[in-house]
């Protein structure tokens, strides 16, 4: 059975081209605009962290290692920061629609602790948001810059 906070789907649409959506899933100073500070790298076995202010129970680090990279459609990265004894799974999965990109964001395996609800709350409400506002104004804001 599933419980709230095992998981995070999340789908957006944006009137980007899918590579410029990818290059800011990709490209580590872009990742850092909208997301962390990161040494991210597209090569599966990467291993990685997103940096940013520690808060109580979190030391500002998020350890990931790089799973899966299909350009420009799939990548997939272990997650795990504070209370997470193990990581869990954040997929981006984009395709072409007819005014642009479709984004599917997929975060698994939440439901770990007793810190689990928390966490996925928390992480829910982030990625909301970032897909919502920070991801796309990244985007176009490249996307004109490029033009």
């Amino acid at each position: 059975m599933r419980r709230f906070g095992d998981s995070i789907r999340i789908q957006r649409d944006y009137p980007y081209p899918v590579s410029a959506v990818w290059a800011a899933l990709t490209d580590p100073e872009q990742l850092a605009e909208w997301l962390m500070p990161n040494d991210f790298r597209a090569g599966v076995g990467h291993r990685f962290a997103f940096r940013t202010r520690p808060r109580p129970g979190f030391d500002g680090v998020v350890h990931c290692e790089v799973l899966t990279v299909e350009a420009p459609s799939l990548l997939r990265y272990s997650w795990r920061g504070g209370p997470m004894t193990e990581p869990s799974i954040v997929s981006w999965e984009l395709s072409a629609t007819p005014t642009g990109c479709r984004v599917l964001l997929r975060h698994e395996n939440l439901a770990q602790n007793a810190y689990s609800w928390f966490v996925g709350r928390t992480l829910r409400l982030g990625w909301a948001d970032l897909l919502r506002r920070k991801l796309p104004a990244t985007v176009g804001r490249r996307s004109r810059a490029a033009s």
